[in-house]
């Protein structure tokens, strides 16, 4: 068995006109060429290439596909929002179990929020909006730390995106459990004091309304090169984490949720588990209900 896991961000190279430039195309080519040779070298009999919120949202996303499949021979499939969503919703699901009732799930990608409530496999409803932490950051702070002004309009910015969804959301009732997956929120629930990654898989990790908000109060008057001297936090995430903060705790508002449980099952389980699926039933496809 082996992970492994590369930081793209490729959010950060969409240029002015929505379109990933040259430089992102060249990285994401160069990560597929590299995870096709490294699955032939493991022996893997079949690959699950797929692509989400930087690619989808992308104005020139079928050529960057293109681009990518004629230097590397791998098709990658854009996942749509709603499917991101309700896979990391069915990992979730399998995670905690059908005793677990109504579970209500956020993901914070690098892209985008993902937003689901349910008391099946198949969430109630999904919701995918642009709000990721890396597209936010790329998108609204151009200072380090991020002035004040900013972040207070970037909060009214993320209130008003939440009205509807937390509205539909809210209207299937309170969930048994409100959970979060993602490194975003693993790396909040460790800034607020949840066990590090070494304790272990099983080892419950919470998030707190209260700790988070006085999380947000700290991080936002550091920089950067601050942030990630704190335990918990990647070099490579801390420019990103005070806005993925903003988000966690805006949308923990507007469902009225004051503790969320860590779920270290996320996307990528989500989609080997619909795939086994499908190998018990060939009918059945990634994305259909």
């Amino acid at each position: 068995m082996s992970d492994w896991k590369t930081t793209l961000k490729l959010v950060e190279y969409l240029d002015k006109d929505g379109a990933i430039d040259d430089k992102g195309i060249k990285k994401l080519t160069d990560f597929v060429a590299e995870a096709a040779e490294l699955a032939d070298r493991l022996g893997c009999v079949e690959l699950k290439p797929f692509a989400t919120s930087a690619v989808r949202s992308a104005v020139n996303a079928e050529s960057v596909l293109d681009h990518v499949e004629k230097e590397t021979g791998v098709r990658l499939e854009i996942l749509s929002g709603k499917d991101e969503a309700r896979l990391t919703f069915l990992a979730v699901r399998r995670w905690y179990g059908w005793s677990a009732g109504r579970i209500t799930n956020l993901d914070i990608g690098g892209g985008s929020l993902e937003m689901t409530t349910g008391v099946n496999e198949e969430p109630d409803c999904a919701f995918s909006l642009d709000l990721g932490a890396a597209r936010l950051t790329h998108n609204w702070f151009d200072t380090d730390p991020p002035e004040r002004k900013t972040v207070n309009l970037l909060r009214d910015f993320i209130d008003a995106e939440l009205v509807e969804p937390a509205q539909s959301m809210r209207a299937h009732g309170n969930a048994r459990i409100a959970v979060g997956t993602s490194k975003t929120f693993r790396t909040l629930a460790r800034l607020t004091g949840a066990a590090p990654s070494s304790a272990g898989l099983h080892v419950t990790r919470e998030l707190t309304a209260p700790g988070l908000r006085q999380l947000i109060a700290f991080i936002t008057r550091m920089t950067a090169a601050d942030r990630a001297e704190l335990e918990g936090v990647s070099a490579s995430r801390s420019h990103q984490i005070v806005a993925g903060a903003l988000v966690a705790e805006a949308a923990m508002r507007a469902l009225n949720i004051e503790k969320l449980e860590i779920c270290p099952w996320a996307l990528r389980e989500g989609v080997i588990f619909r795939r086994i699926e499908q190998g018990l039933d060939p009918e059945r496809e990634i994305g259909k209900a």
